[in-house]
């Protein structure tokens, strides 16, 4: 008998750092069985646009790893550090299901990108080859009636955390240890990341 491909969701992000609102929505994901499991994706420096705050890839991995470690349907992926710059979401959709055919890649992106999403590079390959969850974001409204057949609006809990929010506040000197698992709090501090 065929198994079934394991639903991989893939989550990218530059995760600058990774936060609650990332954990929680990539949570809810999993325990409400839309996916079997969740990649997050890290992003790797992108050399055409030199983001003065953007941390080392591996200093972002391992804060992804720290705060994921005791949950077993997570994963971190380093996958996009060795692909040609800049990295397109299809050329990696492409790559993950040669590399890993025994699973099924579903999209993880929110409403914003998907409101851009006809500007991305190849978007009717990405739509003919996998699946989409749209997760909300403030501001875009998204109708899902309205979605192709392989797109689905996700009702998920809006955490409205951001990374610049949390970078900026370190910088200032500010305490905010419960924007993040406390294994991230402890590497930033131990690390002294994002300090002016």
């Amino acid at each position: 008998m065929e198994k079934n491909p394991i639903r991989t969701g893939i989550f990218g992000g530059t995760f600058n750092p990774i936060h609650l609102g990332h954990l929680a929505l990539a949570n809810y994901l999993c325990e409400e069985n839309w996916v079997d499991e969740l990649w997050f994706l890290i992003t790797p420096q992108n050399p055409f646009k030199q983001e003065q705050t953007l941390l080392d890839n591996h200093l972002r991995m391992k804060m992804v790893e720290a705060a994921i470690a005791d949950y077993p349907r997570f994963k971190a992926s380093d996958f996009e550090f060795t692909l040609p710059r800049p990295s397109y979401t299809v050329t990696t959709l492409q790559k993950l299901s040669e590399t890993y055919p025994d699973r099924e890649f579903v999209l993880i992106i929110g409403a914003d990108n998907w409101a851009a999403f006809d500007k991305w590079k190849s978007p009717e390959e990405i739509l003919r080859n996998h699946r989409i969850l749209v997760y909300p974001r403030p501001g875009y409204e998204i109708n899902p009636h309205e979605l192709p057949a392989q797109v689905k609006a996700v009702n998920t809990p809006l955490l409205e955390i951001s990374s610049t929010f949390i970078r900026e506040s370190i910088a200032s000197g500010k305490d905010i240890r419960y924007f993040l698992h406390p294994e991230v709090y402890r590497f930033i501090k131990q690390h002294q990341l994002y300090n002016k």
